[in-house]
């Protein structure tokens, strides 16, 4: 949904506009700015020029966490996964002068199609439920298949120990955002490092693999853009799968569990079947510990739930939903823990 720029991240229209000019044709006219209501890390604006559509990512304003809202590694990655099989926007420019604006930025292309927010595809009959997960399936599977040597990425992140790092940063971001104690957050905190698997696999990891990150053609079962990059890097694409399996297991007021819904009748495969519609594209034979994977991602979400929801006590959150995430930290917390104990 689109509105007027909220107070909190209001910036001079005009010195964007005078800055894009001596960069890109723009086109004589008004340009037009307002603002996603979706997106809760990074501001997101529409820039409606008079001949072309721009969407805009910014950073947030006021103190940020260490290491959060990289949008430079979004705009890189995205520009170099363009002319792979992975769908992505077009990039068109990185600014990292904060004098422009107020944040680093960049501006990509706008992408036309359908964005779907509830899982269950209310809306779609069983045919197209079941080819639009088989779609987003295939989605991931072509992320964690990308040849990182030709892609120009063997140096986007650190090969190895990506669980033992993960779980390292995001106990010091959550730490760093609580604001109550959580007794299964903490339980967590204490077994995951303990009990991390053998298996070393690296690939690129796109980080916050779901299903309204992606953009929908506007009529065929087909991903065509893959947005929200923020948290990519090269690590383990088990993370990826099991974080794009959460919603069959956690159950809120806002997103009941998937598992309830799952079925021949609906369309909607059980969680079994998308885990083995991965493996087959990606060549596996199957998932060991695949508890510790998903009690990872359910940890990992609500560590980075967590940090939106004391950016919207604070005031400075890039969504209005911000402040209604607070109990979703310990609904993610108990899930995880009940997983593994």
């Amino acid at each position: 949904m689109l509105g007027e720029i909220r107070a909190a991240h209001r910036f001079d229209i005009d010195r964007l506009v005078d800055y894009l000019a001596t960069r890109m044709e723009l086109g004589t006219g008004t340009v037009q700015v307002k603002q996603f209501d979706a997106g809760q890390s990074n501001p997101t604006f529409l820039i409606q020029t008079p001949q072309a559509q721009y969407v805009l990512r910014k950073k947030p304003p006021g103190k940020l966490l260490p290491k959060a809202h990289m949008i430079e590694r979004e705009y890189r990655v995205m520009d170099a996964l363009f002319p792979t099989p992975v769908p992505v926007p077009k990039m068109c420019h990185l600014c990292e002068d904060v004098e422009i604006i107020g944040t680093p930025f960049f501006l990509m292309e706008y992408v036309q199609g359908r964005v779907f927010w509830d899982a269950r595809f209310p809306e779609q009959s069983p045919e197209e439920r079941a080819a639009l997960f088989k779609a987003m399936s295939q989605t991931l599977a072509a992320v964690h298949s990308v040849d990182l040597e030709s892609a120009g990425l063997s140096t986007y992140g650190r090969a190895g120990n990506y669980f033992e790092r993960q779980i390292s940063i995001w106990t010091r971001q959550y730490l760093a955002s609580e604001t109550e104690p959580i007794d299964s957050i903490h339980q967590l905190i204490q077994w995951l490092p303990k009990n991390i698997p053998d298996d070393d696999t690296t690939t690129l990891v796109h980080g916050d693999f779901r299903l309204d990150n992606m953009i929908f053609h506007p009529t065929e079962p087909r991903v065509i853009a893959l947005l929200d990059w923020e948290l990519s890097t090269l690590g383990h694409p088990l993370a990826d799968l099991a974080y794009n399996c959460m919603g069959y297991l956690l159950d809120s007021p806002y997103h009941p569990a998937l598992h309830k819904f799952a079925g021949a009748s609906s369309g909607i495969p059980t969680l079994e079947e998308y885990v083995s519609q991965y493996c087959s594209a990606t060549n596996r034979d199957g998932i060991a510990h695949w508890n510790f994977y998903l009690a990872f991602s359910i940890f990992r979400s609500a560590a980075i739930l967590q940090g939106v929801y004391k950016r919207g006590l604070q005031g400075n959150a890039s969504s209005t939903r911000a402040l209604k995430l607070g109990p979703l930290v310990r609904i993610g917390g108990d899930a995880a823990w009940d997983l593994v104990r």
